[in-house]
């Protein structure tokens, strides 16, 4: 798949083979950060799917689902040279995560909900904003800017979910409830079929929706991965 000139598009396909890199090496990586984007699964065909965090303009992503599936795009991300800031009222749940991934060296920075500093992201050193903080995540300074993309996780469909699709360039919906489901399709204009498959979807599976594009990405961990986070899971 590939993004479509002047328009917001968030999967990219690859311009060249990816590569899986063991999760206790990635502090280690020196490695020029590309637009080919950060490797999030495979789509019902088995291509390979990716999101292009690294941008010159401010890029939203909303991801309602589970901490599994942000822990890894947390990991990718770092494995491509950004610097990740997670902004979190759980932090014991990423300490682990954020030892590894550096592997010594700060990739990965945690904060306290409200306490993001500026992060200086430049086209050298771009960054990728992690908000878990639950189910109304509040508004303040950590917003996207150029070479700066801020992922919203959200558990379950909450009161702000709907500004926050609205508003982002991609969404990606986990397995949620029929009354969920129903909300959820009128947002984004999902298809009948679309919107019924989503509270039956398995572990590790999301739509992913940017404008008219939407795809469904099996998103499978490395072994080092899953030594770090456990198995795929909706639920934490």
């Amino acid at each position: 798949m590939t993004e479509r000139t002047g328009a917001r598009r968030g999967l990219l396909g690859p311009r060249h083979a990816g590569h899986t890199v063991p999760t206790d090496h990635l502090g280690a990586l020196s490695l020029p950060v590309g637009d080919d984007g950060v490797i999030i699964g495979n789509d019902a065909e088995g291509r390979p799917q990716l999101i292009g965090f690294h941008r010159p303009v401010p890029y939203d992503v909303t991801l309602i689902g589970g901490l599994w599936t942000a822990q890894v795009l947390a990991l990718r991300a770092a494995g491509t040279g950004a610097r990740v800031a997670v902004e979190t009222g759980r932090v014991q749940a990423w300490t682990t995560l954020a030892q590894a991934a550096g592997a010594g060296l700060e990739c990965v920075s945690l904060y306290d909900v409200g306490r993001v500093p500026p992060t200086g992201a430049t086209v050298g050193s771009p960054v990728v904003v992690i908000r878990d903080c639950g189910m109304r995540p509040p508004r303040g300074r950590v917003i996207s800017s150029p070479w700066q993309s801020v992922l919203t996780l959200l558990p379950y469909l909450s009161p702000v979910a709907p500004r926050l699709m609205r508003s982002s360039a991609l969404v990606g919906i986990q397995r949620v409830s029929p009354d969920e489901a129903k909300q959820i399709g009128r947002i984004l204009g999902l298809a009948p079929a679309e919107s019924e498959a989503l509270p039956t979807l398995a572990d590790g599976v999301t739509l992913w929706v940017a404008g008219r594009d939407h795809h469904w990405v099996m998103t499978s961990a490395t072994d080092a991965e899953t030594g770090l986070l456990g198995t795929a899971r909706r639920m934490d």
